[in-house]
Protein backbone atom coordinates (compact mmCIF):
# COMPACT_ATOMS: atom_id res chain seq x y z
CA UNK A 1 0.00 0.00 0.00
CA UNK A 2 1.49 3.40 -0.95
CA UNK A 3 2.32 5.91 1.76
CA UNK A 4 -0.11 8.83 2.20
CA UNK A 5 0.63 11.89 0.07
CA UNK A 6 2.21 14.59 2.22
CA UNK A 7 0.48 17.95 2.47
CA UNK A 8 2.56 20.54 0.57
CA UNK A 9 4.42 22.90 2.87
CA UNK A 10 7.34 25.28 2.61
CA UNK A 11 10.69 23.95 3.89
CA UNK A 12 12.05 25.57 7.05
CA UNK A 13 15.70 25.05 7.93
CA UNK A 14 16.51 24.61 11.64
CA UNK A 15 20.26 24.22 11.71
CA UNK A 16 21.01 21.04 9.72
CA UNK A 17 17.38 19.85 9.99
CA UNK A 18 14.67 20.60 7.43
CA UNK A 19 11.04 20.77 8.57
CA UNK A 20 8.41 20.54 5.85
CA UNK A 21 8.90 20.80 2.11
CA UNK A 22 8.53 17.04 1.74
CA UNK A 23 11.37 16.27 4.19
CA UNK A 24 10.92 13.27 6.51
CA UNK A 25 8.78 13.94 9.58
CA UNK A 26 11.11 15.25 12.32
CA UNK A 27 11.10 13.88 15.88
CA UNK A 28 11.58 16.35 18.68
CA UNK A 29 11.45 16.41 22.47
CA UNK A 30 11.92 18.79 25.40
CA UNK A 31 14.08 18.79 28.50
CA UNK A 32 12.56 18.95 31.97
CA UNK A 33 15.73 20.10 33.74
CA UNK A 34 16.31 23.56 35.16
CA UNK A 35 17.99 25.14 32.13
CA UNK A 36 20.20 27.23 34.42
CA UNK A 37 21.72 23.92 35.57
CA UNK A 38 24.11 23.56 32.66
CA UNK A 39 25.46 20.10 33.54
CA UNK A 40 22.01 18.54 34.06
CA UNK A 41 20.61 20.10 30.89
CA UNK A 42 23.60 19.07 28.77
CA UNK A 43 23.26 15.52 30.09
CA UNK A 44 19.57 15.30 29.25
CA UNK A 45 19.95 16.89 25.82
CA UNK A 46 22.73 14.41 25.08
CA UNK A 47 20.50 11.49 26.13
CA UNK A 48 17.56 12.74 24.07
CA UNK A 49 19.74 13.31 21.00
CA UNK A 50 21.32 9.88 21.27
CA UNK A 51 17.86 8.34 21.58
CA UNK A 52 16.99 9.98 18.25
CA UNK A 53 15.50 13.39 19.03
CA UNK A 54 16.36 15.58 16.05
CA UNK A 55 15.42 18.84 17.79
CA UNK A 56 15.48 19.45 21.54
CA UNK A 57 13.56 22.29 23.17
CA UNK A 58 14.70 23.91 26.42
CA UNK A 59 12.81 26.20 28.79
CA UNK A 60 14.01 29.82 28.80
CA UNK A 61 12.03 31.31 31.66
CA UNK A 62 14.44 33.55 33.54
CA UNK A 63 17.75 35.30 33.04
CA UNK A 64 19.82 32.46 34.49
CA UNK A 65 18.32 30.08 31.95
CA UNK A 66 18.89 32.52 29.08
CA UNK A 67 22.51 33.05 30.14
CA UNK A 68 23.05 29.28 30.35
CA UNK A 69 21.94 28.53 26.78
CA UNK A 70 25.24 29.55 25.08
CA UNK A 71 27.21 27.48 27.60
CA UNK A 72 24.93 24.50 27.00
CA UNK A 73 25.45 24.84 23.26
CA UNK A 74 29.23 25.06 23.67
CA UNK A 75 29.35 22.02 25.97
CA UNK A 76 27.26 19.93 23.58
CA UNK A 77 29.41 20.92 20.62
CA UNK A 78 32.55 19.90 22.52
CA UNK A 79 30.99 16.47 23.00
CA UNK A 80 30.06 16.21 19.32
CA UNK A 81 26.32 16.51 20.06
CA UNK A 82 25.13 18.95 17.41
CA UNK A 83 21.36 18.57 17.84
CA UNK A 84 19.62 21.96 17.29
CA UNK A 85 18.28 23.64 20.42
CA UNK A 86 14.92 25.40 20.48
CA UNK A 87 14.19 28.07 23.08
CA UNK A 88 10.74 27.92 24.71
CA UNK A 89 9.63 31.43 25.68
CA UNK A 90 6.56 32.62 27.59
CA UNK A 91 5.63 35.98 29.13
CA UNK A 92 9.11 37.55 29.33
CA UNK A 93 10.96 36.32 26.23
CA UNK A 94 11.31 39.83 24.80
CA UNK A 95 13.10 40.98 27.95
CA UNK A 96 15.31 37.89 28.26
CA UNK A 97 16.55 38.17 24.69
CA UNK A 98 17.28 41.87 25.18
CA UNK A 99 19.27 41.06 28.33
CA UNK A 100 21.01 37.98 26.89
CA UNK A 101 21.25 38.34 23.09
CA UNK A 102 23.82 35.51 23.00
CA UNK A 103 20.92 33.22 23.90
CA UNK A 104 19.20 33.97 20.59
CA UNK A 105 22.46 33.43 18.73
CA UNK A 106 23.01 30.01 20.34
CA UNK A 107 19.48 28.76 19.65
CA UNK A 108 18.49 27.21 16.33
CA UNK A 109 14.84 28.23 16.67
CA UNK A 110 12.58 30.28 18.93
CA UNK A 111 9.18 29.12 20.15
CA UNK A 112 6.68 31.91 20.83
CA UNK A 113 3.21 31.36 22.34
CA UNK A 114 1.02 34.28 21.15
CA UNK A 115 -1.33 33.77 24.10
CA UNK A 116 1.49 34.32 26.58
CA UNK A 117 3.51 37.03 24.87
CA UNK A 118 1.69 39.87 26.61
CA UNK A 119 -1.71 41.23 27.55
CA UNK A 120 -3.63 44.18 26.15
CA UNK A 121 -1.49 47.02 24.84
CA UNK A 122 1.73 45.10 25.63
CA UNK A 123 0.94 42.10 23.41
CA UNK A 124 1.79 43.51 19.99
CA UNK A 125 4.99 45.37 20.97
CA UNK A 126 6.35 42.39 22.92
CA UNK A 127 5.52 39.98 20.09
CA UNK A 128 7.25 42.40 17.72
CA UNK A 129 10.38 42.46 19.88
CA UNK A 130 10.58 38.65 19.82
CA UNK A 131 10.18 38.57 16.05
CA UNK A 132 12.79 41.30 15.62
CA UNK A 133 15.32 39.16 17.51
CA UNK A 134 14.50 36.22 15.26
CA UNK A 135 15.02 38.41 12.19
CA UNK A 136 18.27 39.91 13.52
CA UNK A 137 19.82 36.49 14.12
CA UNK A 138 18.19 34.73 11.16
CA UNK A 139 16.32 32.25 13.35
CA UNK A 140 13.10 30.46 12.42
CA UNK A 141 10.18 30.66 14.82
CA UNK A 142 7.55 28.16 15.89
CA UNK A 143 4.38 30.06 16.66
CA UNK A 144 2.90 27.64 19.14
CA UNK A 145 -0.69 28.18 20.21
CA UNK A 146 -2.03 26.24 23.21
CA UNK A 147 -5.70 26.41 23.97
CA UNK A 148 -4.84 26.37 27.66
CA UNK A 149 -3.26 29.80 27.16
CA UNK A 150 -5.37 31.09 24.29
CA UNK A 151 -5.39 34.81 23.55
CA UNK A 152 -8.48 35.90 25.51
CA UNK A 153 -8.99 39.09 23.49
CA UNK A 154 -9.16 37.04 20.29
CA UNK A 155 -11.48 34.48 21.86
CA UNK A 156 -13.80 37.26 23.08
CA UNK A 157 -13.83 38.81 19.58
CA UNK A 158 -14.78 35.51 17.94
CA UNK A 159 -17.40 34.76 20.59
CA UNK A 160 -18.97 38.18 19.90
CA UNK A 161 -18.93 37.52 16.16
CA UNK A 162 -20.48 34.11 16.73
CA UNK A 163 -23.31 35.55 18.80
CA UNK A 164 -24.33 37.61 15.77
CA UNK A 165 -24.55 34.60 13.46
CA UNK A 166 -27.96 33.52 12.25
CA UNK A 167 -27.04 30.03 13.41
CA UNK A 168 -24.34 30.35 16.09
CA UNK A 169 -21.66 27.69 16.37
CA UNK A 170 -21.25 25.51 19.41
CA UNK A 171 -18.96 27.18 21.97
CA UNK A 172 -16.29 24.48 21.52
CA UNK A 173 -16.26 25.09 17.76
CA UNK A 174 -15.52 28.75 18.47
CA UNK A 175 -12.61 27.78 20.71
CA UNK A 176 -11.25 25.52 17.95
CA UNK A 177 -11.58 28.33 15.42
CA UNK A 178 -9.88 30.78 17.78
CA UNK A 179 -6.95 28.38 18.13
CA UNK A 180 -6.51 28.23 14.35
CA UNK A 181 -7.01 31.97 13.87
CA UNK A 182 -4.50 32.78 16.61
CA UNK A 183 -1.82 30.80 14.78
CA UNK A 184 -2.63 32.25 11.36
CA UNK A 185 -2.97 35.87 12.46
CA UNK A 186 0.24 35.65 14.49
CA UNK A 187 2.10 34.24 11.48
CA UNK A 188 0.76 37.03 9.28
CA UNK A 189 1.88 39.61 11.86
CA UNK A 190 5.34 38.03 12.02
CA UNK A 191 5.70 38.22 8.26
CA UNK A 192 4.56 41.87 8.28
CA UNK A 193 7.37 42.51 10.78
CA UNK A 194 9.90 41.02 8.37
CA UNK A 195 10.13 37.34 9.32
CA UNK A 196 10.40 35.35 6.07
CA UNK A 197 7.59 32.99 5.15
CA UNK A 198 10.03 30.07 5.18
CA UNK A 199 11.08 30.82 8.76
CA UNK A 200 7.73 29.98 10.33
CA UNK A 201 6.41 26.70 11.77
CA UNK A 202 2.95 26.54 13.33
CA UNK A 203 1.45 24.43 16.07
CA UNK A 204 -1.98 24.53 17.67
CA UNK A 205 -1.89 22.12 20.57
CA UNK A 206 -4.79 20.87 22.64
CA UNK A 207 -5.23 17.91 24.98
CA UNK A 208 -8.21 16.17 23.34
CA UNK A 209 -7.75 13.70 20.49
CA UNK A 210 -10.80 14.72 18.45
CA UNK A 211 -10.09 18.42 19.04
CA UNK A 212 -6.52 18.02 17.80
CA UNK A 213 -7.65 16.22 14.66
CA UNK A 214 -10.30 18.87 13.91
CA UNK A 215 -7.99 21.82 14.54
CA UNK A 216 -5.06 20.53 12.48
CA UNK A 217 -7.30 19.45 9.61
CA UNK A 218 -8.65 23.00 9.53
CA UNK A 219 -5.21 24.60 9.92
CA UNK A 220 -3.67 22.43 7.20
CA UNK A 221 -6.34 23.51 4.73
CA UNK A 222 -5.66 27.21 5.36
CA UNK A 223 -1.88 27.57 5.12
CA UNK A 224 1.31 26.04 3.76
CA UNK A 225 3.47 26.52 6.85
CA UNK A 226 5.03 23.34 8.24
CA UNK A 227 3.00 21.98 11.14
CA UNK A 228 4.28 20.63 14.45
CA UNK A 229 1.98 17.93 15.88
CA UNK A 230 1.43 16.92 19.47
CA UNK A 231 -1.07 16.82 22.28
CA UNK A 232 -0.15 19.51 24.76
CA UNK A 233 -0.71 17.16 27.70
CA UNK A 234 -0.83 13.57 26.49
CA UNK A 235 -0.72 12.05 29.97
CA UNK A 236 1.23 9.28 31.64
CA UNK A 237 2.12 5.77 30.53
CA UNK A 238 -0.15 3.89 28.19
CA UNK A 239 -2.79 6.64 28.26
CA UNK A 240 -0.34 9.18 26.88
CA UNK A 241 1.01 6.76 24.29
CA UNK A 242 -2.44 5.73 23.07
CA UNK A 243 -3.80 9.28 22.96
CA UNK A 244 -0.78 10.59 21.05
CA UNK A 245 -0.80 7.67 18.61
CA UNK A 246 -4.55 7.94 18.00
CA UNK A 247 -4.47 11.68 17.31
CA UNK A 248 -1.24 11.96 15.35
CA UNK A 249 -1.78 8.69 13.51
CA UNK A 250 -5.01 10.01 11.96
CA UNK A 251 -3.35 13.28 10.92
CA UNK A 252 -0.18 11.67 9.59
CA UNK A 253 -2.26 9.26 7.53
CA UNK A 254 -3.84 12.32 5.90
CA UNK A 255 -0.37 13.69 5.13
CA UNK A 256 -0.66 16.36 7.85
CA UNK A 257 2.34 16.97 10.09
CA UNK A 258 5.99 17.80 9.49
CA UNK A 259 7.40 17.36 12.99
CA UNK A 260 6.07 15.55 16.06
CA UNK A 261 6.48 15.36 19.80
CA UNK A 262 4.91 12.80 22.11
CA UNK A 263 4.44 14.83 25.30
CA UNK A 264 4.45 12.05 27.91
CA UNK A 265 4.28 12.89 31.59
CA UNK A 266 7.27 10.98 32.96
CA UNK A 267 7.03 8.74 35.97
CA UNK A 268 9.00 10.02 39.00
CA UNK A 269 12.68 9.78 38.00
CA UNK A 270 11.53 8.18 34.74
CA UNK A 271 13.51 8.14 31.54
CA UNK A 272 12.76 11.24 29.44
CA UNK A 273 13.90 9.44 26.29
CA UNK A 274 10.78 7.28 26.31
CA UNK A 275 8.84 9.97 24.46
CA UNK A 276 11.45 9.93 21.69
CA UNK A 277 11.20 6.15 21.31
CA UNK A 278 7.39 6.31 21.16
CA UNK A 279 7.50 9.01 18.46
CA UNK A 280 9.97 6.95 16.43
CA UNK A 281 7.89 3.81 16.79
CA UNK A 282 4.75 5.67 15.71
CA UNK A 283 6.42 6.93 12.52
CA UNK A 284 8.10 3.60 11.81
CA UNK A 285 4.97 1.54 12.44
CA UNK A 286 3.12 3.75 9.95
CA UNK A 287 5.88 3.24 7.40
CA UNK A 288 6.78 6.94 7.31
CA UNK A 289 10.36 6.55 8.56
CA UNK A 290 12.78 3.88 9.72
CA UNK A 291 14.88 4.40 12.83
CA UNK A 292 15.81 0.98 14.15
CA UNK A 293 15.22 -2.66 13.17
CA UNK A 294 11.72 -3.78 14.08
CA UNK A 295 11.32 -6.76 16.41
CA UNK A 296 8.15 -8.73 15.66
CA UNK A 297 7.07 -10.92 18.59
CA UNK A 298 3.88 -12.88 19.17
CA UNK A 299 1.72 -12.01 22.20
CA UNK A 300 1.71 -15.54 23.60
CA UNK A 301 -1.17 -17.88 24.34
CA UNK A 302 -1.88 -21.25 25.98
CA UNK A 303 0.66 -22.82 23.61
CA UNK A 304 3.43 -20.65 25.05
CA UNK A 305 3.24 -21.15 28.80
CA UNK A 306 7.03 -20.76 28.98
CA UNK A 307 8.23 -17.16 29.24
CA UNK A 308 11.41 -17.97 27.34
CA UNK A 309 10.34 -16.40 24.07
CA UNK A 310 9.19 -13.24 25.90
CA UNK A 311 12.57 -12.97 27.58
CA UNK A 312 14.34 -13.54 24.27
CA UNK A 313 12.23 -10.91 22.50
CA UNK A 314 13.07 -8.42 25.23
CA UNK A 315 16.77 -9.30 25.06
CA UNK A 316 16.82 -8.92 21.27
CA UNK A 317 14.98 -5.57 21.43
CA UNK A 318 17.44 -4.28 24.04
CA UNK A 319 20.40 -5.64 22.10
CA UNK A 320 19.26 -3.91 18.91
CA UNK A 321 18.73 -0.55 20.64
CA UNK A 322 22.13 -0.83 22.28
CA UNK A 323 23.86 -1.72 19.02
CA UNK A 324 21.91 0.64 16.79
CA UNK A 325 24.13 3.74 17.18
CA UNK A 326 27.15 1.74 16.00
CA UNK A 327 25.18 -0.10 13.30
CA UNK A 328 23.78 3.18 11.98
CA UNK A 329 27.25 4.67 11.71
CA UNK A 330 28.73 1.58 10.10
CA UNK A 331 26.00 -0.01 7.97
CA UNK A 332 23.74 1.74 5.47
CA UNK A 333 20.07 0.72 5.60
CA UNK A 334 20.24 -1.42 8.74
CA UNK A 335 17.29 0.48 10.24
CA UNK A 336 15.06 -1.25 7.66
CA UNK A 337 15.79 -4.73 9.05
CA UNK A 338 13.02 -6.81 10.64
CA UNK A 339 13.65 -9.47 13.29
CA UNK A 340 10.98 -12.02 14.34
CA UNK A 341 10.96 -13.78 17.73
CA UNK A 342 8.02 -16.20 17.76
CA UNK A 343 6.73 -18.52 20.46
CA UNK A 344 5.32 -21.65 18.84
CA UNK A 345 4.79 -23.59 15.63
CA UNK A 346 1.41 -22.04 14.71
CA UNK A 347 2.73 -18.77 13.25
CA UNK A 348 6.39 -19.06 14.20
CA UNK A 349 7.89 -20.40 10.98
CA UNK A 350 5.64 -18.28 8.74
CA UNK A 351 6.34 -15.00 10.55
CA UNK A 352 10.04 -15.86 10.75
CA UNK A 353 10.14 -16.38 6.99
CA UNK A 354 8.59 -12.95 6.39
CA UNK A 355 11.27 -11.23 8.50
CA UNK A 356 14.85 -10.62 7.42
CA UNK A 357 15.91 -12.93 10.21
CA UNK A 358 13.63 -14.78 12.61
CA UNK A 359 13.54 -17.54 15.17
CA UNK A 360 10.65 -19.89 15.98
CA UNK A 361 10.91 -21.08 19.57
CA UNK A 362 9.24 -24.25 20.79
CA UNK A 363 5.83 -23.94 22.40
CA UNK A 364 4.50 -26.13 25.19
CA UNK A 365 4.97 -29.80 24.31
CA UNK A 366 6.91 -29.08 21.09
CA UNK A 367 10.36 -30.45 20.32
CA UNK A 368 12.99 -28.33 22.17
CA UNK A 369 14.53 -26.89 19.03
CA UNK A 370 14.41 -23.41 17.45
CA UNK A 371 14.74 -23.10 13.66
CA UNK A 372 16.18 -19.83 12.36
CA UNK A 373 15.15 -18.33 9.02
CA UNK A 374 17.00 -15.74 6.98
CA UNK A 375 15.22 -14.05 4.07
CA UNK A 376 12.64 -16.82 3.94
CA UNK A 377 15.04 -19.77 4.08
CA UNK A 378 15.77 -22.02 7.07
CA UNK A 379 19.49 -21.73 7.83
CA UNK A 380 20.11 -23.45 11.16
CA UNK A 381 18.33 -25.03 14.10
CA UNK A 382 19.36 -23.92 17.58
CA UNK A 383 18.98 -25.93 20.77
CA UNK A 384 20.43 -26.12 24.23
CA UNK A 385 21.14 -23.46 26.83
CA UNK A 386 22.67 -20.79 24.56
CA UNK A 387 19.81 -20.18 22.10
CA UNK A 388 19.57 -16.50 23.06
CA UNK A 389 23.30 -15.83 22.74
CA UNK A 390 23.58 -17.78 19.51
CA UNK A 391 20.63 -15.99 17.94
CA UNK A 392 22.12 -12.61 18.84
CA UNK A 393 25.34 -13.72 17.17
CA UNK A 394 23.37 -14.68 14.06
CA UNK A 395 21.70 -11.24 14.00
CA UNK A 396 25.12 -9.58 14.22
CA UNK A 397 26.42 -11.78 11.38
CA UNK A 398 23.34 -10.97 9.28
CA UNK A 399 23.97 -7.24 9.66
CA UNK A 400 27.59 -7.63 8.60
CA UNK A 401 26.68 -9.68 5.51
CA UNK A 402 23.63 -7.80 4.27
CA UNK A 403 24.13 -4.09 5.02
CA UNK A 404 26.88 -2.24 3.24
CA UNK A 405 29.65 -0.88 5.40
CA UNK A 406 29.75 2.89 5.26
CA UNK A 407 33.05 4.45 4.36
CA UNK A 408 34.85 5.84 7.38
CA UNK A 409 34.95 9.63 7.59
CA UNK A 410 38.46 11.03 7.09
Amino acid sequence: MPLPARRPSVPVRVGPVTIGGGAPVVVQSMTNTDTADVAATVSQVRDLARAGSELVRVTVNERGAAAAVPRIREALDREGVHVPLVGDFHFNGHRLLAEEPACAEALAKLRINPGNVGRGSKRDPQFAEMVEFACRFGKPVRIGVNWGSLDQDLLTRLMDENSRRAQPWDAMDVVREATVVSALESAARAEALGLPHDHIVLSAKVSGVQDLIAIYTNLAARCDYPLHLGLTEAGMGTKGIVASSAAMGVLLQQGIGDTVRVSLTPEPNGDRTREVIVAQELLQTMGLRAFTPMVIACPGCGRTTSTYFQELAQRIQSHIRTRMPEWRRAHAGVEEMTVAVMGCVVNGPGESKHANIGISLPGTGERPVAPVYEDGEKTVTLKGERIAEEFQELVEAYVLRHYARREESP
